[in-house]
């Protein structure tokens, strides 16, 4: 807990562990909601804002055992209205906790890992009453407080999801989502069968226009840069074949978009496949794309890595296609993540092709002194006396 010191009419505040690393702005709205932004900025700006001594300003960083000084709050301005206060979140049922806590594969001191079934969305939104983050208040175990989503599943996708139990560990995950560095794998059954077996998709993605962001496209001209790697695990002849998938960038609905653009669409998808995307006979029309597997570096040490398993509609659809769940897992390619770049292919082409040359020339030079022998040198001729005319 924070412990606040009197200082005449201000207080001074110890940042606690759990508040190493975080913006002082972000420390005043997780400890005092009650003073706004504009408050803070202005104590900074007058030099009231002070941590450790020193003149601070609201996107600092803090760190565990500074202290914080915090000028006397402003006397209430009775004009104006009091902000409403936030509406209390609904209490959970005991059937909700024990479907939330049903949902755990993982947890430790920092983080928890769920696995999310389809149908149940990541946020709430429009006409979403059920989700993920309105279940968390069941998975705070221990702790007083909840855990913190850090990335996100569509609603139809199925699979691990990484949850944060601490402010620390939160701020920690973010930076390896937004840094590439965290790995994420996802199996997929898909109409038709790629005529390679494993490559990358690299194709550039935008929000597709008149759709309100609800759908994105692949636009190679505004689109920022999106790419997936793909590998396939069994095939059904040329009906379908089940895909292991790893996204090297975290664009909305990326996978999907890319297997929809290169003919190939997920199953059960008709929002991107439209009707191509779905298989006759026993097969569900449930979307088939699942994060089978997490893998990430721990913030105390060590890695989290974790596998989700098969919602029940995937795992009857690989069976009725007479694949085999166990052969799925494959060993991820550490080379994937620090191979060459783009420049660094070419820059090695060039440097290869320049030293064939070399070598056909050396193998041209050789040949020809093999095949043409030197002349002997002709003889002196002696000198006489000169010729009578």
């Amino acid at each position: 807990e924070d412990c606040y010191m009197s200082d005449q009419n201000a207080r001074t505040a110890i940042v606690s562990a759990e508040d190493d690393g975080i913006r002082l702005d972000r420390w005043f709205k997780r400890h005092m909601a009650d003073v706004p932004f504009a408050t803070v900025s202005r104590w900074a700006r007058t030099g009231q804002l002070r941590v450790d001594g020193a003149r601070a300003t609201p996107g600092d960083r803090i760190a565990e055992g500074q202290s914080i000084r915090i000028p006397p709050l402003p006397a209430p301005d009775k004009a104006k209205p009091a902000r409403p206060a936030r509406p209390a979140r609904p209490k959970l049922s005991t059937e909700q906790q024990e479907f939330a806590q049903s949902l755990v594969i993982y947890r430790d001191d920092q983080t928890i890992v769920i696995n999310k079934p389809p149908g149940l969305a990541t946020q709430g939104g429009t006409k979403t009453q059920d989700h993920v983050d309105g279940l968390l208040d069941a998975l705070c175990y221990e702790r007083e407080d909840r855990p913190k989503l850090v990335h996100r599943l569509d609603k139809d996708t199925s699979g691990a999801l990484l949850l944060a139990r601490t402010p620390r560990s939160a701020a920690y995950f973010a930076k390896a989502f937004s840094s590439r560095t965290a790995r994420k794998v996802y199996w997929a059954l898909v109409v038709g069968v790629p005529s390679i077996e494993e490559g990358m998709i690299d194709l550039p993605l935008a929000k597709q226009p008149g759709t309100g962001g609800e759908k994105m496209h692949v636009d190679e001209e505004e689109g920022l840069p999106s790419r997936t790697r793909y590998r396939v695990i069994e095939r059904a002849g040329n009906r379908a074949c089940w895909l292991e998938l790893q996204p090297y960038t975290g664009r909305t609905h990326q996978i999907r978009v890319h297997l929809a653009a290169i003919g190939f669409p997920i199953v059960g998808d008709g929002k991107y496949g439209g009707k191509d995307a779905f298989l006759s006979g026993t097969i569900s029309r449930k979307m088939h794309l699942h994060a089978r597997r997490i893998r990430v570096d721990h913030p105390d040490g060590g890695r989290v890595d974790v596998k989700a398993e098969l919602p029940r509609h995937f795992s009857e659809s690989l069976a009725d296609l007479g694949f085999t769940e166990s052969v799925g897992d494959l060993p991820l390619d550490e080379e994937l993540d620090t191979g060459p770049t783009r420049e660094d292919q070419k820059r090695i082409a060039k440097q290869h092709a320049k030293q064939v040359r070399k070598e056909k020339r050396g193998e041209r030079r050789s040949r020809g002194q093999s095949a043409t022998p030197k002349r002997p040198a002709p003889k002196p001729r002696a000198k006489g006396p000169p010729k009578k005319k």
